[in-house]
């Protein structure tokens, strides 16, 4: 099975359209708010959020393209 995690920030909007493309593709995945856990950005250095983190690597920062996520993800 695939793991995904979204590295989030309170207040993300660009994050909640990531999660909505992942609810719609029926994909499961957890969201880390990187203010809680730091320690996420010093394993994954992003400076936009959200960042997605697909089989622990940091594969998109921002909105991805909807045809790139599928492409990562199936």
């Amino acid at each position: 099975m695939t793991k995904v995690e979204i590295l989030t920030t309170p207040d993300c909007t660009n994050c909640s359209v990531v999660e909505k493309m992942l609810d719609e593709m029926k994909i499961p995945y957890q969201v880390i708010d990187v203010t809680e856990k730091p320690e996420y950005l010093e394993k994954y250095p992003i400076f936009t959020a959200p960042g997605l983190v697909i089989n622990d690597k940091l594969e998109f920062t921002g909105i991805p393209k909807k045809e790139e996520l599928v492409a990562k993800l199936m």
